[in-house]
């Protein structure tokens, strides 16, 4: 249902866009135009809104092609109504600038659209790749009419006129499907007959298809400088600004995108690309208020290439041609930093056009096997092979086991992107510029969006995921850089300093100072981390006070930045290969019972049936584990299993006066033992099961039917035992792979119960196997203990039921 709705919605939007543009252009040689230049350009916007929506929203089991298609189209209508507001504002003035304006953009989305219409046709998606196909020779005929007045507009007009009555047409026939009950079908619109059974995985190894559409900003914001390097264009204006910016707020929604599909490096390659992209519209929109060209700090550039060079290394594990992709990326910033004038210069608009060229045989490549039959090689798992045989590095398989499964968080980790933005923001302030002109050097980028939005985008992801502290520090971190780098480096403050200044920065160090203790239960990396930030802080400081010695700034950044680079290095290491290559270290304070199952404890997401067979593995093996139930979290071990019992009784510490109970998944575990009990228990026992009653009977022979042997001991006392059937799926399946289960409550003697797996986690730590982590638990107390001694001795005039608190059983 919901892709029969996002393919309406695709349709319907596909549609009322298309036929905008084809009143357009059959009215643009008017004397007045039917539709003004601005308010096409708003409606533009608001359809690129949707479109994103519609290729967003939809769930991860489409076809990646649709997904594709919507978004590429979303960011040229983007990109291409603010155009169209410039010029409705006057700022474009004649025709040059228009072409200027719009040619790159148009070059960019004609090929990629076509990539996109050619794998359709081959993959059959017929639909989709002819609207695809007629919006790619839409903008062709379009760039033809700027160069020549021969080719009108009309050309322009039909291209869209198709895509508007295709989409109309297949609107019209996925509305009439679901309005009639499927009695009206039109040709070609029965969702029956197109479903997909392409899925996207979530696992670390698998594509990322969201990657597409990153790799197709990459070529926009290469065709703005290729283009005027190859004589395209006569100028780089303002005009081409709106490709740039969109294209970089676009690429951060991939970079998310990409986390949420658990692809740690491609997202991080997409924040590094992201700020390149809005430094460059910062550039070119620096005429506005200077005359003449920007300069760029060369410190930072050479910085950004390395971690660009250290990224390929790591994507060459997945494949070899994104790790040489990235390689264009590790030359474009040094083509930079060797030119004074950076995106301005010859060279690194030379490296804009091989850029282009490989970002365009990479969408190709990349969207050509979103079928699995259908793989272009890419040197995938090359590099994997060799690393096989090494005993140092040993590369990581599946989720993270070890890593403690937050909350309900379905994105990656973004530590390693966090790390980076550090070294870029520290690196970019090494420079020491003129205080009378802060602009005459590309700063503000680099701070605002590397130092700050896109650590702010980190700290969001760790928040997520349930890191509360590193979570904050991200933040905080990210709210300081963006402050300082528009204040400072912004020319807002002047030449002068004020007391507001100088209190805002002292606010934040207080904060920090909190941060730094936090980081004492945390790790060592951590606490130098945030101690090393300190020295920043104090830096802005004396600045704002007019007290800054000599240097200090300078040795502040470069020590925040090494500190920065070796916790990228190593949460990238982390990431990858199992053990500590680069560890991040043990907390410099360590408090009793937290954090000691780091290295030991796995954490398994409840919900998949591999993590449930994966725990009943561990308890078959001796092993004892924490589970959600019914009610809060308990500690099981297998009751065949007398050690993992005794391992259980004594990691709680137990007296005997609070005994363990024992639990069954079906009373047809009983059954062989069903003439050891009284009709009337037996019955009461079928009346209340499954649910949350704990009911207490009598010791006996029936025990040993359960293969309990020695474990027997531990479980309830001499008199009688507690024994239940939870009314919780995943519990009473793991029972069934493993057989009769022995409980208690998941946490220390005398505490409050355990009603989330982070606790669960926190109070025993290394004294579990595995944890099975479901989130916060449906109940908030123990289940109900009924006293059913007395049914089971044949004395009905005994007959006593009684509700006592767990605690006293």
């Amino acid at each position: 249902g919901r892709k029969v709705y996002k393919f309406f919605l695709f349709s319907l939007l596909s549609h009322a866009g298309s036929l905008l543009l084809t009143v357009h252009f059959y009215t643009v040689n008017r004397a007045a135009s039917l539709i003004p230049s601005t308010a096409l350009g708003i409606l533009l916007l608001i359809l690129s809104s949707l479109l994103a929506y519609a290729g967003i929203r939809r769930s991860l089991r489409n076809a990646s092609l649709f997904l594709s298609l919507c978004l590429t189209i979303s960011v040229f209508w983007c990109s291409y109504g603010v155009v169209f507001i410039l010029g409705g504002q006057g700022v474009l003035n004649d025709a040059g600038d228009f072409r200027n304006a719009l040619v790159p953009g148009l070059i960019t989305f004609t090929l990629a659209l076509l990539i996109i219409a050619v794998v359709g046709f081959l993959h059959r998606e017929v639909v989709l790749a002819m609207i695809a196909s007629a919006v790619s020779f839409a903008s062709a005929h379009e760039i033809a009419m700027h160069y020549n007045t021969a080719f009108g507009s009309s050309a322009v007009a039909c291209n869209y006129m198709i895509v508007s009555l295709v989409g109309g047409y297949f609107a019209l026939g996925r509305f009439l499907y679901f309005l009639t009950k499927e009695k009206i079908v039109l040709p070609g619109t029965d969702p029956s007959k197109n479903k997909t059974h392409e899925q996207i995985k979530s696992s670390s190894g698998s594509m990322n298809h969201f990657a597409t559409t990153g790799l197709i900003l990459n070529m926009l914001s290469a065709s703005i400088f290729g283009c005027r390097l190859l004589g395209v264009t006569s100028k780089l204006f303002i005009g081409q600004v709106p490709w740039l910016w969109a294209s970089g707020v676009y690429q951060i929604g991939i970079c998310i995108l990409s986390y949420r599909a658990m692809d740690t490096l491609m997202a991080t390659f997409f924040g590094f690309t992201a700020i390149l992209k809005f430094a460059g519209g910062y550039s070119l929109l620096y005429p506005i208020w200077q005359p003449e060209e920007p300069s760029f700090p060369i410190p930072f550039l050479v910085v950004f290439a390395i971690l660009f060079a250290i990224l390929a290394l790591f994507l060459m594990l997945k494949s070899l041609v994104d790790g040489l992709y990235l390689l264009f990326y590790v030359a474009y910033c040094i083509a930079i930093s060797c030119c004074p004038k950076g995106f301005f210069e010859g060279g690194p608009q030379g490296m804009d056009v091989a850029i282009f060229v490989a970002s365009a045989l990479m969408t190709l490549i990349y969207q050509y096997n979103t079928k699995e039959n259908a793989v272009i090689p890419t040197g995938k798992g090359v590099v994997k092979a060799l690393l096989a045989h090494s005993s140092f590095l040993k590369l990581r398989e599946g989720a993270d086991l070890h890593a403690p499964y937050l909350g309900y968080s379905k994105y990656a980790d973004a530590e390693v992107l966090g790390y980076a933005c550090s070294v870029l923001a520290s690196f970019a302030i090494m420079l020491t510029g003129d205080p009378k002109a802060p602009l005459a050097t590309v700063v503000v980028p680099w701070v605002v969006l590397a130092g700050g939005i896109l650590k702010l985008l980190g700290g969001s992801v760790a928040f997520a995921r349930g890191k509360t502290l590193e979570s904050s520090a991200f933040i905080l971190y990210g709210v300081m850089w963006i402050i300082w780098g528009l204040t400072r480096y912004g020319g807002l403050c002047g030449t002068t300093r004020s007391f507001h200044t100088a209190v805002g920065i002292i606010a934040f160090m207080l904060f920090n100072g909190f941060i730094i203790f936090c980081t004492l239960f945390l790790s060592i990396t951590w606490f130098l981390y945030s101690l090393t930030f300190l020295l920043i802080t104090i830096s802005f400081l004396l600045d704002a006070i007019n007290a800054l010695p000599a240097g200090y700034d300078i040795a502040a950044a470069l020590i925040f930045g090494l500190v920065s680079f070796y916790c990228f290095l190593s949460a990238l290491f982390n990431s990858i290969f199992e053990g500590s290559c680069l560890p991040m270290g043990r907390p410099i304070v360590q408090l009793s019972g937290v954090g000691g199952g780091m290295s030991k404890c796995l954490h398994l997401p409840a919900r998949k049936a591999s993590s449930v067979k994966r725990i009943a593995d561990i308890l078959k093996n001796g092993g004892t584990c924490g589970i959600p139930t019914d009610t809060v979290y308990v500690l099981v071990a297998a009751c065949n299993r007398p050690d993992a019992v005794e391992k259980a009784h004594n990691s709680k510490s137990q007296a005997q006066e609070r005994p363990m109970s024992l639990w069954i998944s079906s009373l047809k575990q009983l059954e062989p033992a069903k003439h050891l009990f009284t009709p009337l228990l037996w019955d009461f026992m079928e009346a209340a099961w499954p649910s949350p009653i704990s009911l207490v009977i009598p010791r006996g022979e029936w025990v040993d039917f359960l293969g309990m042997k020695d474990s027997s001991k531990y479980v309830g006392t001499p008199q009688s035992i507690a024994i239940r059937i939870p009314d919780c799926s995943v519990t009473t399946h793991l029972i069934d792979l493993v057989g009769p289960i022995v409980v208690t409550s998941a946490n220390p003697t005398g505490e409050a119960d355990t009603t989330h797996h982070n606790q669960v986690y926190a109070k025993l730590g290394d004294k579990v196997d595995a944890v099975l982590c479901d989130g916060p638990s449906p109940e908030n107390i123990a289940s109900t203990v009924v006293d059913c001694t007395k049914i089971n001795s044949g004395n009905i005039g005994f007959f006593r039921v009684g509700i006592i608190p767990k605690s006293q059983v």
